[in-house]
């Protein structure tokens, strides 16, 4: 994303990353202060992205004993993690406690689609501050959704990311399945596209499966956080979903076993017959 507003003309004015290392090759190649503490990255900006992991990361941020809040008075904070509708809710109230502005605007998208400006948004909070920044995210999406307030566009990911999980668990078992008959994998993948077994998942996690290709585009491990996300939302919504919880236990059972670091796809790593006990480090 940074390397995208840098190319359109954007003043990129610093950057942050719990790799050091990391973030001093970016602000080399971007020509921009890399930051010591997150605090600096407000204390330099005037809209700061943020990027996290979970709810611990984004509280760090914002909460721990350096944090972005303390230079952030008329600033405006532009979250994009897919973290609990909570810990947006309590980043937003603080925000409004210090005078800074908040807006919680996660993605659907893969980091192809950040460096070519192709993100879809999904965005929560003040209509004034998102239409602030609209040009800004329209620079980095193909798509934007405004939901309204606070707390709703974090839902929506959940369910975007809990749908999509299931996806994958679901083309897993089917190939492991189709392996374990006998059956030509290519030939099965050919036919679930003709068919009522087509979907995304297919396209984007079917031939890493079927080829034990498992690079990290979405890991394992955000696919068990997400997933607990959506069970949390549906707990607390008094619903049962049994898929969502069976699909939850495969990813908790990749990050057990080792493999919370590869892709989603990996998955396929604990239902095909020919790979069970092994451990994919693709």
């Amino acid at each position: 994303m940074a390397r995208r507003l840098k190319e359109l003309g954007y003043p990129v004015a610093a950057v942050f990353d719990r790799d050091r290392h990391v973030a001093a090759e970016l602000a080399r190649e971007l020509d921009c202060r890399s930051a010591d503490r997150v605090s600096q990255v407000a204390e330099s900006s005037d809209v700061v992205f943020t990027v996290v992991t979970d709810d611990a990361a984004m509280r760090e941020i914002y909460f721990g004993a350096d944090n972005l809040f303390q230079k952030g008075a008329g600033k405006i904070f532009v979250n994009c993690a897919t973290i609990s509708p909570r810990a947006h809710l309590e980043v937003h109230k603080k925000g409004a406690e210090v005078g800074a502005e908040v807006l919680e605007v996660p993605m659907a998208s893969s980091l192809t689609h950040a460096r070519e400006g192709k993100l879809y948004l999904m965005v929560a909070g003040n209509e004034q501050t998102f239409r602030k920044v609209e040009p800004l995210l329209k620079d980095l999406s193909v798509s934007i959704r405004y939901m309204g307030g606070f707390g709703k566009a974090a839902e929506l990911k959940a369910l975007v990311n809990m749908v999509m999980n299931i996806n994958t668990a679901g083309l897993a078992e089917g190939l492991g399945l189709a392996e374990a008959l006998g059956l030509d994998l290519q030939m099965v993948k050919e036919v679930f596209a003709q068919t009522g077994a087509n979907s995304r998942v297919l396209e984007t996690d079917g031939p890493d499966m079927i080829d034990r290709e498992h690079s990290t585009f979405f890991s394992a491990a955000h696919a068990a956080k997400d997933s607990g996300i959506a069970l949390d939302l549906a707990k607390q919504q008094g619903l049962s979903l049994p898929l969502l919880e069976a699909s939850k236990r495969q990813y908790d059972r990749m990050v057990e076993t080792g493999l919370g670091d590869i892709d989603k796809s990996g998955i396929s790593e604990l239902t095909f017959r020919s790979r069970r006990g092994r451990e994919s480090r693709s």
